[in-house]
């Protein structure tokens, strides 16, 4: 927009690198720092996943059930990398309080800036740990966007330069959620319901373990019309 401004040194190199970057397929969301989620916007890095609408079928969905509650409820998000679903459900379902959890130190520390940036602070709590286990008491909503992908998939570039540990899961990528819907079935209360973000490819090993910890689940598909989300209760 500045045509006839000559750009110093410094700003050159500056965006030489982010050239460079992005010839290396790197996120454009990494380069400029942020993502628009849920039409919020939050920071991201390189520490964790870059939001992604596929996700948005997921929260539009727990916010339904939230407000359908109409009383104050606890919600579990469960790896909860740059925060975007905690942050979007406490943002949009006032009688909501959030747990956020992750292995991840890093992936916090990002979480608990676009917290603060939202001003949600009172109501979403940050832990570390491994899935449900650093957070207390029952819920009743459990969220998760886990890793869902099998190692050595053909993946564009994109999803490859997120972090590994985020996007990959054991066997054929049903590993970690799988483990989470036996997990969380001890954890929720009566009437609760689950959310897990999944790829079309673990659909029958997801389906499996919510038939046998649950009564009943259904599965919701993206804008794509891929099955993106299964839902599950008692």
């Amino acid at each position: 927009m500045q045509f006839d401004r000559v750009l110093t040194e410094a700003e050159l190199a500056r965006y030489r690198d982010l050239v460079a970057r992005r010839a290396r397929r790197e996120p454009v969301a990494y380069l400029v720092g942020h993502k628009e989620f849920m039409a919020l916007d939050f920071e991201v890095s390189r520490d964790v996943l870059v939001p992604n609408p596929d996700t948005e079928v997921l929260v539009q969905r727990a916010v339904a059930i939230a407000r359908e509650a109409g009383t104050p409820i606890r919600a579990a998000d469960v790896g909860t990398g740059s925060g975007c679903i905690a942050v979007a459900l406490a943002h949009y379902v006032p009688n909501v309080e959030v747990w956020a959890g992750d292995v991840s130190e890093k992936a916090l520390a990002v979480a608990r800036s676009n917290v603060a940036k939202h001003g949600l602070e009172a109501r979403v709590h940050l832990v570390c740990g491994d899935l449900m286990e650093p957070m207390p008491g029952d819920f009743e909503l459990v969220c998760a966007n886990l890793p869902y992908l099998r190692e050595g998939a053909e993946l564009p570039q994109e999803v490859v330069a997120q972090p590994a540990s985020a996007v990959f899961a054991a066997g054929d990528g049903s590993a970690v959620v799988t483990r989470l819907l036996g997990v969380a079935a001890s954890r929720l209360r009566p009437g609760g319901r689950v959310l897990v973000e999944i790829d079309p490819a673990i659909l029958a090993a997801a389906v499996a373990a919510s038939e046998k910890s649950y009564s009943g689940h259904k599965v919701h598909r993206d804008l794509g019309g891929h099955e993106r989300v299964v839902e599950a209760w008692f």
